[in-house]
């Protein structure tokens, strides 16, 4: 997120305004998206005084690609219309902070949410897996208290780094030398770029096993109700479901790769490059939150309640 200004350009002011309105068209809709499956869950949270366990995790996830989204624009936002704010202690360092906790938090949230669903629906004869399918609604907290942990760990690194390996040693006369700096102490930012490198790859392969394993138990059911001849209502939601996994592991592929695309490049502060990588990952969290409501009747229900509404306002105020 560190990537879109560039002042020796003559058209800096309209490539700056440019960068803003799409990332500005990215995130608030996503914000508002993910703004609603919070509010949805939060108030059914009210009335039932508790959440199931995809409930839960839905929760979590939609909480932080909210604040994912938020400091992400944030981010733009200042880096465009204010740059100079950035040299400010610790302006930076929290901006970039709170990015990868928020980053981190939304990436393996989205790992928990595709192995529970893989434990929960693929049926397999294993011990193991069996002992997995009867205890992960207790393991269910402690996986989502492990990721918060674990992206707070990666947020305070983030912070740490940057505040003693570029901020406090050096000085700046404008936001571009900060990362100018920092690509000269490429060797001391090292561990930061593998620290990130391993827990994206990692969050990855969960969910590549899991939609794996899911994806083959499925087609194996389906199989055999085709054998059996069993009814088209229950081949046409495995069908349903596979395509819903099937397009979910599409997206969080393409959104790996450029995450992984932004830790090779922010080390050569390939600026265009650069936006262009977070561009499509701002599209991913509200995108798939989308796709999350539209799979599940208790947020689906309640959006198209809201859409109706405000249709039937519009079409009030257009008749005054």
């Amino acid at each position: 997120m560190e990537a879109s200004h560039s002042p020796q350009q003559s058209n800096v002011t309209a490539y700056g305004a440019m960068a803003l309105a799409i990332t500005t068209l990215e995130a608030f809709p996503g914000m508002w998206i993910n703004a609603f499956i919070v509010c949805v869950l939060c108030i059914a949270w009210v009335k039932k005084k508790t959440l199931n366990s995809n409930e839960k995790i839905l929760l979590l996830l939609g909480f932080s690609r909210f604040w994912y989204l938020c400091f992400s624009w944030i981010y733009v936002f200042v880096l465009e219309i204010f740059p100079y704010y950035l040299l400010l202690h610790p302006i930076f360092q929290l901006l970039q902070g709170s990015y990868s906790f928020f980053n981190c938090s939304n990436l393996w949230v989205s790992a928990c949410l595709c192995g529970f669903y893989c434990i929960k629906i693929a049926n397999f004869r294993n011990r193991f897996f069996s002992y997995l399918k009867v205890k992960i609604d207790r393991m269910v907290p402690w996986l989502l208290l492990g990721s918060v942990m674990f992206s707070l760990i990666t947020g305070i690194f983030v912070y740490n780094t940057i505040d003693k390996t570029i901020c406090k040693n050096l000085n700046f006369t404008s936001p571009e030398t900060l990362w100018k700096a920092a690509i000269g102490r490429e060797e001391l930012l090292f561990p930061l770029y593998f620290l990130m490198g391993f827990l994206y790859t990692t969050s990855f392969t969960v969910v590549i096993i899991s939609a794996v394993f899911l994806l083959f138990s499925l087609w194996r059911h389906k199989c055999k109700m085709q054998t059996n001849s069993m009814n088209s209502l229950s081949m046409d939601a495995h069908i349903k479901a596979m395509k819903s996994i099937l397009s979910f592991f599409i997206m969080y592929s393409i959104n790996f790769m450029f995450v992984i695309l932004t830790l090779v490049h922010s080390m050569a502060y390939q600026s265009h490059v650069l936006f262009l990588a977070y561009s499509i990952q701002y599209v991913f969290p509200g995108v798939h939150s989308l796709f999350l409501i539209l799979s599940n009747p208790k947020l689906e229900k309640p959006l198209l309640r809201l859409l109706s509404c405000a249709k039937c306002k519009l079409c009030m105020r257009e008749k005054l």
